[in-house]
Formats: C-alpha cells, sequence, structure tokens
C-alpha cells in the first residue's frame, strides 16, 4: 500500500520543494499548518477588502467632483487625483503579485497557500468595472484565506455575501418583481430579478452542474436572494425595499416569508450541507489534489468524510490525504503556468529583497505579462468556473515554448548569482531527478540554461 512521501506531498500537494524549507514528515504536520498562525500573511500582507473599499470611497468622490464642476480647475484637479488613485491602484496590485509568489516560495505550510488557491478558484470573483477589478487579492484575503480550516457553510456564507461576489455575478441591483422598488419603478426594464448568483451557487459552488436542482429552484433562490447587495459606502448590505415579499422553496425547503440576511444564510447552510454539495466538493478535490480522472474511492472517502463531520473541512482534508491514490510516485498532472511559477521560485529560494523597491512594470513584465501569454492571466479566469484542471488546457505549443522563454530568461532577472546547477537539480527535484536532466544540467554551457533546462524537465513540471 502507498503511503506518505515527504517530497512528494511538498511536490504534490504544495509549490514544490525548496533548498531553505524541510517538507512535512507526516500527514498531521500538513494539517496542522492550516490551523497555526499565519505567518505568511503577516509577513507578506495583502491589503483586506474593508481598506480597498476606502480607496473605491474617494474614487467616486472625485468623480462627483468632475460631474459637478465640469469645465473648471476643480474637475481638473479631481481628475488628476482620480488618476493618481488609479495608478496606486495598478502598483498595490503588482506588490500583491509579489506577496503571494513569497508567501508560496517561503511557507513553512505550503498546503495551506495550495487550499487558499484551491477555494479562491472555486469561488471565483472579479470586480465587474473601476476600481473594484482590482478587488480580488483582498476578496482572497477576507473571505477566503481566513475560513479554510473551519467549516464549509461559513466559507460559503462569506464568499457568496462578499461584496466582489454580489458585483461580480450581478446581485447588486437584483430586485424581487414584487419588492417595494419594483412597484415604485413601474415598467422600468432595467429594474428586475437576476439569476446569475443563485445559478453559480447551486451549479458551481454547492450541488454541481449535474445536481438535483431545477430551473424553479434557481428562480425561488434568486428571489431569496433579493436584498443582498452592496454600495461603495457602506460595503455589502441588505435591503428589503429590494426584497420579494412572500416564502421561497428551495429543493423542497421553504423559507420564512419575513425577507432578511438570516434568511439568505439559512438557505446557504442548507445548500453547504446537501448531500449533492458533499459529492460535488470531494469531485473538486480530488482532480484537483489527484487526477483528471481521480480513483472513484477517493471521491466517496472524501464524500463521506465531508458529510459524516457536518461540512468541518480539516477531517475532508485528511480523508484526501490519507487515501493511497494520492500518493502514487507518478507525477502525472501539469501545473498550471501560476503554480509552475511558484515552483520555480521556491526551488530557486528567490530572497524577498528581489521583490524590494520593484517598480510595477517589472512585476507585468516578469510575470503577469507572461502568464497572460501561457493562458492563465493573474486572477482573471475566463468565467465564474475558475481554471480549468484538464492538462489539455496548458499544454499547447504556445505554452509550452512561453514556459521554455520565461524559464531561461526570468531566474537570472530575480536572482544573481544563480545557484550551482548541479546543487539545483536536487533542491529543485529531489529523488525524482533523473541521470537526462542531471546530465543535461551539468553540460549546459551556462547557468542559466541549465537553470532553464531542469525547471522545464517532465519532473519539475508536473506533480
Amino acid at each position: 500500500m502507498r503511503s506518505f512521501d515527504p517530497q512528494l506531498a511538498e511536490i504534490r500537494f504544495g509549490y514544490g520543494l525548496s533548498p531553505e524549507y524541510a517538507p512535512p514528515q507526516d500527514v498531521s504536520a500538513m494539517l496542522s499548518g492550516l490551523t497555526a498562525p499565519d505567518v505568511m500573511a503577516q509577513t507578506y500582507p495583502i491589503e483586506s477588502f474593508r481598506d480597498f473599499r476606502s480607496r473605491m470611497i474617494e474614487v467616486r468622490g472625485q468623480r462627483e467632483i468632475i460631474r459637478k464642476n465640469r469645465g473648471t480647475d476643480i474637475a481638473v484637479d479631481a481628475r488628476k487625483r482620480r488618476n493618481v488613485l488609479n495608478r496606486i491602484a495598478r502598483e498595490d496590485m503588482a506588490v500583491w503579485v509579489g506577496h503571494t509568489m513569497l508567501r508560496r516560495a517561503h511557507t513553512e505550510t505550503a498546503f495551506r497557500e495550495r487550499i487558499v488557491a484551491f477555494w479562491a478558484d472555486h469561488f471565483t470573483a472579479i470586480g465587474k468595472r473601476g476600481l473594484i477589478r482590482r478587488a480580488t487579492s483582498p476578496y482572497i484575503e477576507d473571505a477566503i484565506r481566513p475560513f479554510i480550516a473551519g467549516r464549509f457553510e461559513d466559507l460559503l456564507v462569506h464568499a457568496a455575501t462578499h461584496p466582489l461576489m454580489v458585483d461580480y455575478l450581478d446581485q447588486r441591483l437584483s430586485t424581487g418583481p414584487n419588492s417595494e422598488r419594483a412597484q415604485a419603478a413601474g415598467n422600468n426594464r432595467k429594474i428586475g430579478l437576476n439569476e446569475n448568483l443563485a445559478r453559480e451557487l447551486l451549479e458551481l459552488h454547492t450541488l454541481g452542474v449535474d445536481g438535483p436542482y431545477t430551473q424553479q429552484d434557481v428562480t425561488e433562490l434568486a428571489e431569496l436572494l433579493t436584498g443582498l447587495t452592496f454600495d461603495v459606502q457602506n460595503g455589502m448590505k441588505y435591503q428589503k425595499r429590494l426584497a420579494e415579499p412572500g416564502a421561497e422553496t428551495v429543493l423542497g425547503v421553504t423559507y420564512s416569508e419575513t425577507a432578511s440576511l438570516k434568511t439568505v444564510h439559512t438557505a446557504l447552510k442548507d445548500l453547504a450541507r446537501h448531500p449533492a454539495t458533499a459529492r460535488h466538493i470531494a469531485t473538486k478535490l480530488a482532480v484537483h489534489f489527484g487526477h483528471d480522472t481521480p480513483d472513484p474511492d477517493l471521491i466517496d472517502a472524501v464524500e463521506t468524510a465531508f458529510i459524516d463531520n457536518d461540512g468541518a473541512l480539516l477531517p475532508v482534508y485528511e480523508a484526501l490525504l490519507s487515501h493511497p491514490s494520492v500518493w502514487s510516485p507518478d507525477l502525472s498532472n501539469i501545473k498550471p503556468p501560476i503554480d509552475f511559477m511558484s515552483s520555480a521560485l521556491r526551488a530557486l529560494a528567490v530572497p524577498p529583497m528581489a521583490f524590494a523597491d520593484r517598480k510595477e512594470r517589472w512585476t507585468r513584465r516578469l510575470f503577469m505579462e507572461p502568464l497572460f501569454d501561457m493562458g492563465q492571466r493573474w486572477e482573471l479566469p475566463g468565467g465564474p468556473d475558475g481554471w480549468p484542471e484538464e492538462d489539455a488546457a496548458w499544454i499547447t505549443p504556445q505554452g509550452i515554448a512561453l514556459r521554455v522563454s520565461w524559464a531561461m530568461g526570468a531566474p537570472r532577472r530575480l536572482m544573481d548569482p544563480l545557484p550551482d546547477p548541479r546543487d539545483f537539480v536536487d533542491h529543485a527535484l529531489g529523488r525524482f531527478a533523473d541521470e537526462p536532466v542531471r546530465f543535461a544540467a551539468a553540460a549546459a554551457e551556462t547557468r542559466p540554461e541549465a537553470i532553464g533546462l531542469v525547471l522545464m524537465s517532465p519532473a519539475f513540471q508536473r506533480r
């Protein structure tokens, strides 16, 4: 029977091997890393959404000044200030890119960073327009990171009701057909029910695309969610004048006729506890950390842990990590571009000072633009279903060529001197380094070429 393998644990459940940090020695160590003090968040901070919203308030204020003072010097000054605020937001976003990479490169609890990334993708949210388009990192920091070791229902409630999710899935202006606001608006076609959040809650976040729900369930849930909104000044809020009056029935459960945020939370928690949700989450975890076609017994084990523990996530992770199928020594799953870059920084032990005082343009050219070219634009999946899991999405001629280009050029822009290639093979691959890779690294004419060859080896590209 396959058993725990420390090096494989770092590669398959983290961001790869590091010359600075020892791999975990057992499943217990991996799980305890999820509840230990969040050293990486403290060391490489990312702004909370509450602080980010203060920027949005100021931008809105400048926009209002421009509107009221068109053609005057006051408007000119306000426009300049607005542009400065937008530039600062771009620069800070570049800092958050660097801090995310440094967390992955220097954590002693790499499984924590992988789990954060998994749930951030599961609950994909992107701002629609204006400054909020840059708020994904603050959203993850507030709605995802603090709840990865709790219950799934708490994670669901915080993600689904977060201002960024409300904005992304067009919930902000969703109005009940018989609500106070709809009655006052008359035949205004801009006022109406929006089903986007309700549909994605059922299809993506809980029950799954093949889950036991109907279009009627989507509509009823959308009506139940009316009133859930967000404004820049106050953040997430519940407005009863938008809410559909009367009771709603979702998956056979009838909810209170009194519209309230408490009713929204109750419905979300019921969805979180549904057996179909357990199956959906178990399958996603098994695919992400196991294989594109995972062992059915692995899915069953994780599903059972989810149900038996009422959605408590630590037992779910323990079931995942304790199943023999996830310890197959064959490295099969291709790392997506972001994970490939993260693994490279970790293997190189890139020092934090490499990111100090860098201009936004440096981060954009070294990380964000190459990621875009490889098909994985930073924090911008193509839809609410997040990034694809299938290896075929990342194994394309262009994608591979761009990885080669980055592997050959980026390390020397991050470190000087580069490590000895003979040492780097062991630091990056451990026991997965084969003789052809060792020979290629030793025979390369330059260190950048040798490092690039190791980074492009099949063992480094897979997990």
